[in-house]
């Protein structure tokens, strides 16, 4: 059956696109948000435990083995993130999934989160390790001294509070795993951009399928960005925290929070 044209100007065309195509983009939307979001948590996970292996603490009291171990893992986590932070993601996709396909024959969508997650945990590692160096050292001590072991410490005291006050910038990483989840397009993830490509080689319209585009990454992002403040309102987290990318300790120390205490 032949369609009616589409209308030669820009929103007219967009309208005409998304009307024929929207199961398409939505298509795309849906995994991207999957993505980004598993991405996310479960970089959460792996942050957490990379930051845990930078902030162990060699003591006196340490034999040569727990000493040479200690120094290892430190070694293992600051490698995992320097390598990860200091590649691009695009690359890190393409190196790992034709990398990996011929021995795990994992499919792109896993083989994406896999990648994103990875990717994030490097910098979640960083954000941790600024959010665990913003609490006091008065409660490590004090923890250690009722006898509770560094692992012990970490779990129940150190890092519930560390994400707390990281929160702003965990949030703020989920956000931007929505839109850097565009790269995944190299390696044959469906996701939106993918989707997008697709139908502007159907419909041969680039400008138009890319404002469609556009419109439903700002929308996603937006609303993520609203939702996730309304939680940091109910966490009471520091204000001014600044981007995972540009994480550093020093931007967490002397926040004010809600009320004036600091």
């Amino acid at each position: 059956m032949n369609r009616a044209p589409l209308p030669p100007d820009l929103i007219g065309g967009a309208l005409g696109i998304y009307e024929r195509y929207a199961p398409l983009f939505w298509f795309g939307v849906r995994n991207t948000l999957l993505i980004s979001l598993s991405a996310t948590i479960i970089g959460l996970f792996i942050g957490l435990f990379f930051a845990s292996l930078k902030q162990l603490k060699i003591e006196k009291k340490d034999n040569v083995i727990t000493k040479l171990v200690k120094t290892l893992l430190k070694l293992i986590a600051n490698i995992y993130i320097e390598v990860f932070r200091g590649t691009p993601m695009i690359v890190q996709a393409i190196f790992l999934y034709h990398g990996l396909r011929p021995i795990i024959g994992w499919t792109p969508l896993v083989a994406g989160v896999v990648i994103v997650s990875i990717n994030t945990g490097a910098y979640m590692a960083e954000i941790i390790r600024a959010g665990i160096q913003s609490i006091d050292k008065g409660q490590y001590e004090a923890s250690r001294s009722l006898g509770m072991n560094h692992l012990l410490t970490m779990v129940f005291v150190i890092l519930p509070q560390a994400i707390k006050n990281a929160f702003p910038a965990i949030g703020n990483e989920f956000v931007v795993n929505i839109k850097d989840s565009a790269v995944l397009n190299v390696i044959g993830v469906s996701e939106l951009y993918f989707q997008s490509t697709a139908v502007a080689g159907i419909v041969f319209r680039f400008r138009d399928t890319f404002l469609i585009t556009a419109l439903i990454y700002l929308t996603l992002t937006f609303t993520t960005t609203q939702l996730l403040r309304l939680v940091e309102k109910k966490l009471d987290t520091p204000e001014g925290l600044v981007g995972a990318s540009s994480s550093s300790a020093n931007n967490f120390f002397g926040f004010k929070r809600k009320g004036g205490q600091s």
